[in-house]
């Protein structure tokens, strides 16, 4: 197991804080941001556009960035895009799949909403969808999925871990399921890539998308979309960078990955998220994972022994933990702790709307862990969720 106060050291904001709101962003560390930090100093150029010194140097940099991240997801680089976020990366394959009106997609309710919303979208142009419910634990059975399929699916789009449970779904089986119907698949990754192991080309999924701002400690307005077949898909963007050429009222498309990257990419950002993939890399994912699952699954476990207090989820989670106190409100629990304790946790529905009114709560507060919190922060937080009985007594 890797040294936990060793890898706080690159992450400076956490000696002013007890930060356990990583669903949402994971904080950069120092390496990450120094890589950002030079190219600004030293070689910025834009990507693809120049015979310069700093162009090739920038291009070099950012197909470098492009090799680290394909190999930590064993990855095609020719087929991992990369975008600003999971959500680009989901809307890009909304909007570039050759859709028929009449086809159908299965999702779930536990879909974050940009996992949703791009697919209730294509109702407008006939696409029929169909939502698959979880368990109350925030599990989905996979047979579920493969009982709502027809002869008229062309996609299951799923989460790999739900933002709002913690609970990780058997996206193995789900893709077996789906491809034994010839259905694609595509699993939203945001919040599994950089927190547990992920290996694309065993999963054999046919689209994965995912953040760079959160397992993978990159910066935010980063994203990376594996599209298996990129020719399945046609660019819904397009512009400079795209293709290789132009002839009177016709284009020719450069092939994947720069077809799906149109205009000047977030060059920095790409450069710092290489750097932040290979700093998961030198730690180990699955040391990670067993790290960020034992002090999950301790604060849920002590968490839910508080009379006052409601947790959700299942019991084998990733580093995600909601909960309530009833008779406080999910904001006022979380300003509280801050103006407190200086413990930053998410409160709301967490984009996620229909899976909140399904446990039947108008909101949830929302502890997650990453790579560098520890078992004194898991203390620091029950001993502070426990001082609140003495507001609902």
């Amino acid at each position: 197991m890797y040294d936990v106060y060793a890898v706080r050291e690159d992450f400076p904001v956490l000696k002013e804080v007890v930060y356990l709101d990583s669903t949402a962003t994971t904080q950069t560390p120092i390496p990450a941001v120094e890589a950002m930090v030079e190219y600004f100093y030293r070689y910025a150029g834009n990507h693809g556009r120049g015979a310069h010194r700093l162009a090739r140097e920038t291009t070099n940099r950012y197909e470098d960035a492009r090799e680290t991240v394909a190999r930590f997801l064993n990855a095609d680089p020719s087929k991992t895009i990369f975008t600003k976020n999971t959500t680009d990366g989901i809307n890009l394959v909304a909007n570039s799949y050759p859709w028929e009106a009449g086809d159908h997609i299965v999702t779930t309710m536990l879909e974050h909403h940009s996992n949703l919303l791009p697919w209730l979208r294509l109702q407008k142009r006939g696409i029929n969808v169909t939502i698959v419910s979880p368990d109350r634990k925030g599990i989905i059975d996979p047979q579920m999925i493969e009982n709502a399929l027809t002869d008229r699916t062309k996609l299951v789009a799923v989460t790999h871990v739900s933002n709002v449970f913690g609970s990780v779904q058997d996206v193995s089986r789900i893709t077996k399921l789906a491809h034994r119907n010839g259905v694609k698949v595509l699993i939203d990754g945001a919040q599994s890539a950089g927190h547990m192991p992920v290996d694309l080309k065993a999963l054999g999924c046919d689209f994965f998308a995912t953040a760079g701002h959160k397992g993978l400690l990159g910066p935010q307005g980063t994203g990376v979309l594996y599209i298996k077949e990129p020719d399945v898909l046609d660019s819904a963007s397009v512009g400079g960078g795209t293709v290789s050429d132009v002839s009177g009222l016709a284009y020719t498309l450069e092939p994947s990955p720069a077809c799906f990257e149109a205009g000047t990419p977030n060059i920095p950002g790409v450069i710092g998220l290489g750097r932040a993939v290979e700093y998961v890399e030198k730690i180990g994912v699955s040391e990670i994972e067993k790290h960020e699952a034992k002090l999950s699954r301790q604060a849920a476990k002590r968490l839910s022994e508080l009379e006052h207090v409601e947790v959700y989820g299942p019991e084998n989670r990733a580093g995600i933990v909601p909960f309530n106190v009833p008779g406080l409100h999910a904001h006022d629990v979380a300003l509280i702790l801050d103006q407190t304790r200086k413990i930053c946790v998410r409160s709301g529905h967490h984009c996620a709307i229909p899976i909140t009114r399904f446990l039947e709560v108008e909101s949830t507060v929302r502890a997650s862990f990453a790579l560098y919190n520890t078992e004194e922060e898991v203390d620091i937080l029950v001993n502070a969720v426990n001082a609140l009985k003495a507001l609902v007594s």
